[in-house]
């Protein structure tokens, strides 16, 4: 081999010329794209020469058909790839020919987003939140929000996959690489010249015939007004819908519907046209004082809602009756079950407010009030009959007699004694009771009864009783806290606490009783409202030692009394005498 030292040499100079020529057309650099030429085709791979690289890059098959361009390539083409490494740890160097594709699409949308230029795509797919739109010039997938679809909400947009339109690129994120489209932008370009148009041929007071209810929000209904020049869209304000105050436009339209407009506003800047409906009538609420309050009328049921009816006195003045206003017994009835659309039926006014321009109307006032028949004819105190059709964890509930009326039975009205819980399992529904009427609250439409009012008061056995008398009971059980006792002749237990049971602490011993004797006690307290009764043994021992004090004798007569102390009293009295 023969070695060139002399670099002053013709040769070497024209050597030296080629190749620095060469190099500077092919700037061999990692993270560049570059040109290569396809040398051969295989079924898995592509081979390319680039000149300036040791080695033929090689790219997989099935790389070019993801960027559909793999029918396209044959032997001699020319085509774009990065170069991501010039030498792998094999030897080998790496390109893409994806990558590079992306690269130069991802170039061309930033040119078009800073100078502001529609793009062509179409729609490939649908996906959540919106489509996947592809570049027609690069391939590149960018996204558009189904908000930006178009100017009007589209259900299915199947018939736009496929079809080439202009997007614009409103936001570019250089970091993830991702893009975002709008057809929004330009559906409603190319229609702002077209609506100002239109509504440059409305002037105020105008009359639109059979504008269409094309939706609504909480302020107002928008209508799609038809013209020879096209279509637009108008907004009625809520205080423009009606005389009559309305909450929500679907209270008064529904989609689809056409009604005439008035033109009360035109504002060329925004290309709104404002419009009314209640000013193509006269104010029918002039004509309110032909109306009384607690008159009854015939009314119109215009619409049906949740909670109430909105009814017509006459044309245009329009008032609601509530659903607490339909019936006097059934609470939270859906006026759907009362009245169809169209019923003529009667009506009361109870208010009328000029200022709220508000008319409320009852239906219930019209019939007779099943309370006020209820007390008429089974006043406070009468007996009643009635049949259990609910009970909860508390209270029963009856169907009185033949009125639409449910009585409220509390357990603690079942009975005297009886624990309220246990005397409520005693019952259960479509059970027939024979009760008092205990209460009548006709403006809170309730009504409530008892049954143990019908039933003997055991406390009625206290009646001729007075605080300290005495009273002989008969000991039931005891415990630590005292003796369970009741009194001779009558059905109410009560308590003899431990500290009222002997006057001496050593007596005091409720264990001192196992059940079934027969003792003396005082009545320590009495209250029949409240019903409650407290016995003290030691209060009667009290009082038998002051009394037997007193006369100097003893009141001992074979009573089962702990007066222990007793003897020591009187023998003490006894000492003083003769000392004295």
């Amino acid at each position: 081999m023969e070695i060139y030292k002399d670099l002053t040499s013709p040769a070497s100079q024209q050597f030296e010329k080629l190749l620095n020529s060469q190099l500077s057309k092919n700037k061999i650099e990692e993270g560049k794209i570059i040109e290569g030429k396809v040398t051969k085709i295989t079924n898995k791979y592509i081979f390319l020469f680039i000149p300036g690289l040791k080695s033929e890059p090689v790219i997989d098959v099935n790389e070019m058909k993801l960027i559909n361009i793999d029918e396209e390539i044959k032997e001699g083409t020319v085509i774009s790839v990065l170069l991501e490494k010039i030498e792998d740890k094999n030897g080998d160097v790496v390109v893409s020919a994806q990558k590079a594709q992306k690269i130069k699409g991802w170039n061309k949308l930033v040119k078009c987003y800073e100078n502001n230029e529609l793009i062509n795509g179409k729609i490939t797919q649908k996906t959540k939140g919106g489509v996947i739109v592809e570049h027609i010039e690069t391939g590149s997938l960018m996204f558009c929000p189904g908000s930006q679809i178009s100017d009007k909400p589209i259900k299915n947009v199947d018939h736009l996959i496929g079809v080439e339109q202009k997007f614009a690129l409103i936001k570019l994120d250089m970091i993830r690489g991702n893009s975002v489209v709008s057809r929004r932008q330009v559906v409603s370009s190319n229609k702002k010249e077209d609506k100002a148009k239109i509504i440059s041929e409305f002037k105020v007071g105008d009359i639109i015939k059979d504008a269409v209810v094309k939706g609504y929000s909480s302020f107002g209904c928008f209508f799609e007004v038809t013209t020879p020049e096209g279509t637009i869209d108008t907004l009625c304000h809520l205080q423009e819908i009606s005389y009559s105050r309305v909450n929500h436009p679907d209270e008064i339209f529904n989609i689809g519907e056409k009604h005439d407009l008035k033109v009360i506003s035109i504002d060329m800047e925004k290309l709104q046209v404002g419009c009314s409906i209640k000013q193509l009538s006269p104010d029918p609420f002039e004509h309110i004082s032909n109306y009384q309050i607690g008159n009854k009328y015939k009314v119109k049921v215009v619409k049906i809602t949740d909670y109430g009816c909105f009814c017509e006195l006459e044309a245009g003045l329009s008032t609601l009756l509530h659903s607490s206003e339909i019936s006097w017994t059934k609470k939270n009835i859906s006026p759907k079950k009362i009245f169809n659309v169209g019923d003529q039926i009667d009506c009361i006014i109870t208010e009328i407010d000029k200022d709220k321009r508000r008319v409320a109307i009852s239906h219930r006032l019209t019939q007779e009030n099943p309370y006020t028949k209820l007390e008429n004819s089974f006043p406070i105190g009468s007996e009643i009959e009635g049949v259990i059709n609910n009970i909860n964890e508390y209270a029963i509930y009856l169907k009185l007699d033949n009125f639409d009326i449910d009585g409220f039975l509390h357990s603690n009205d079942l009975s005297f004694n009886g624990n309220p819980e246990e005397e409520l399992r005693k019952y259960k529904k479509g059970d027939k009771l024979k009760v008092q009427v205990l209460e009548i609250k006709k403006l809170e439409q309730k009504v409530r009864v008892g049954l143990k009012q019908l039933q003997k008061d055991p406390f009625d056995w206290f009646k001729d009783k007075k605080i300290n008398d005495a009273i002989t009971v008969k000991v039931i059980s005891s415990d630590n806290k005292g003796l369970i006792v009741k009194p001779e002749g009558s059905e109410i237990e009560t308590l003899i606490k431990k500290s009222q049971i002997a006057m001496s602490a050593s007596d005091a011993r409720p264990s001192r009783f196992v059940g079934g004797e027969r003792i003396d006690a005082a009545i320590a307290d009495l209250n029949f409202e409240k019903r409650k009764i407290s016995l003290s043994i030691k209060l009667l021992e009290e009082i038998m030692n002051a009394k037997a004090i007193k006369e100097h004798s003893s009141p001992l007569s074979g009573k089962n009394l702990p007066f222990s102390s007793l003897s020591e009293q009187l023998d003490g009295k006894k000492n003083k005498k003769e000392s004295e």
